[in-house]
């Protein structure tokens, strides 16, 4: 029988090829501090990746980094929503999502009862694009809101190096997404760099215009040039099969353009360029490539490493995540997006070997999330294990009927509530018209919710704005998940190996071990060598991290020092 918090598939994340020769303790004692420290992010790199896909690597990676450094095999998260934004969030701040505020990618903003990003910030529009640009995809792809980190309640480490050395440091972060960018790169970032639509933006809440460097980067126009690229595996077929099982299995997406079965041509299903290549691109390994790229040109352009201070390089690579949601993380397609970004780092690594010296980087590897077996694979390989598909349809009705059962349906034009991801705001007029008063309606919900098959809990906003304590229940962390100012009504959380996704693909979200277990990597100066196996949590990077860049931890920090 499974352990509700053990994913299905779950394999030792002990590396004993890469670091069997490795003896915990033999700590590297550093002269002076690093002259550039660099956090990378995985969007969606489960903890699990590394053992399964390490005989694959080649030597100039993840092998180099887990051959010098400390590998915490046993990292995780212990905040209860598992998304992109409110992980970024908690790396480089030490702070659970329940105080930096980014409970999640975007929330309902209850003023104006409309969905707000989570970064979004209409006083600072953004840099280096305009529809205009865009040619035959403008129409469809207007440039968004303004981006900042206006949202996030919290600093950051890299923060702490500006407080301490202004302009003799450069904080520069860098994503695919521009949330993951925004968040790690912390409020006084020098820089922020994001993907949209094939171009490298930012917005004004850094500078006014982009750098040269930026826009002849952007005028290569590297992703409009991969538009019918093909992808096919890098490594012999019956590597994958033996790997991950069948190329085409039930379950696995099929979104823009793509099909279930290698090559995939990358080109949106569409003759000419389109919003939807965009996606596809995104989904592709090229995507990678293209930020590895940027991040490269950076490093150089920025001169990082060469100021007074320590610089912080901030990187976040989106594509796992992308192709996760699409193929899941058994699909034949994540482990050559796995081994390919192997190589982009590889690249990295030795870009920063030539620009600033790897002796004298320290870096950190972690991820903001894990992701959730296919259900379809789950009933596969352990049948009998409860798995499954939630149709936000259902959730919806069972919700409805209910307040409808107990008050009297409302008038045509009324709605008892808003849905927000897995919880609801109940509206404040409809609350009205019936008498009834927002704690006892949002309880009639919880009941609704808590029989539904699938749902393993419900919370009123009452129960989740106590403090959390320092528990590992459920209960506890979805607390410090929950935004105390304007956060849902009611919460649910759905039984392990369900996932609020119907159709295809897979998804993240729930406060279990296949989305709470993350990579953690440290290697470079002040780090000792070899594998840790105790369990740890990712707000403990932030407060190491800054201990041995010399700066005091993040104000609000909760983790420790690991070493």
């Amino acid at each position: 029988m499974l352990h509700p918090l053990d994913p299905v598939m779950r394999k030792s994340v002990r590396v004993p090829l890469i670091v069997a020769s490795l003896v915990f303790g033999l700590a590297v004692h550093a002269a002076e501090p690093p002259r550039l420290a660099v956090v990378i992010t995985i969007d969606q790199f489960r903890g699990d990746y590394l053992a399964r896909f390490g005989p694959y690597f080649g030597e100039d990676g993840f092998k180099r980094l887990l051959a010098g450094g400390t590998h915490f095999s046993n990292c995780h998260y212990r905040h209860g929503v598992m998304l992109t934004a409110p992980g970024h969030a908690s790396i480089l701040s030490g702070v659970f999502a329940h105080e930096h505020g980014v409970t999640g990618n975007d929330w309902l903003n209850r003023t104006t009862w409309e969905m707000v990003n989570s970064v979004e910030d209409t006083a600072s529009p953004l840099v280096g694009i305009a529809p205009g640009e865009l040619g035959p995809v403008a129409a469809a792809a207007p440039a968004k809101p303004g981006r900042s980190p206006a949202n996030f309640k919290a600093e950051t480490v890299g923060d702490q190096l500006k407080h301490r050395f202004g302009a003799g440091t450069k904080v520069f972060a860098a994503s695919n997404k521009d949330r993951s960018a925004i968040l790690l790169g912390g409020q006084k970032a020098d820089a922020a760099y994001w993907d949209e639509n094939g171009r490298i933006v930012t917005s004004r809440h850094y500078r006014a215009a982009l750098p040269a460097w930026v826009e002849a980067f952007n005028a290569e126009r590297q992703v409009h040039g991969a538009f019918g690229r093909t992808w096919e595996r890098v490594l012999a077929p019956e590597v994958y099969e033996k790997v991950q099982g069948p190329d085409d299995v039930p379950g696995e997406g099929e979104a823009y353009g793509y099909g279930r079965r290698f090559p995939h041509a990358v080109d949106g299903g569409k003759p000419a360029l389109s919003p939807a290549f965009f996606s596809a691109f995104d989904v592709s390994p090229f995507s990678a490539e293209f930020l590895g790229e940027f991040v490269q040109r950076a490093i150089r352009e920025e001169k990082l490493g060469r100021n007074t201070g320590t610089d912080l390089l901030c990187v976040s690579f989106s594509q796992v995540d992308a192709l996760g949601h699409v193929f899941g993380p058994d699909s034949q397609e994540m482990m050559d997006a796995v081994v390919r970004l192997d190589r982009v780092l590889a690249a990295l690594l030795a870009c920063i070997d030539r620009e600033v010296g790897g002796d004298r980087c320290l870096f950190v590897l972690t991820a903001d999330h894990g992701v959730s077996p296919l259900p379809e694979r789950v009933a596969q390989t352990h049948p009998g294990t409860p798995a499954g598909r939630v149709k936000v349809a259902d959730v919806d009705t069972a919700a409805k009927q209910a307040l409808d059962a107990k008050y009297g349906a409302l008038a045509a034009k009324e709605v008892w509530f808003t849905r927000d991801g897995a919880g609801a705001h109940l509206r404040p007029a409809a609350l009205e018209s019936k008498g009834v008063k927002a704690e006892e309606a949002a309880k009639v919900v919880q009941q609704a919710w808590a029989a539904l098959p699938f749902v393993a809990a419900a919370y009123t906003r009452e129960e989740l704005s106590s403090a959390p304590g320092a528990g590992n229940d459920v209960g506890s962390m979805m607390r410090r998940s929950y935004r105390l100012d304007g956060d849902r009504d009611v919460v649910f959380v759905v039984k392990p190996y369900y996932i609020l996704k119907s159709g295809a693909g897979s998804s993240h979200g729930a406060p279990y071990d296949y989305d709470q277990h993350v990579i953690l990597l440290w290697h470079g100066v002040g780090v000792p060598r070899g594998e840790r196996t105790e369990r740890v949590a990712v707000e403990d990077i932030a407060p190491t991290l800054a201990a041995l860049l010399g700066v005091p931890a993040p104000p609000g920090a909760q983790g420790r020092r690991l070493f």
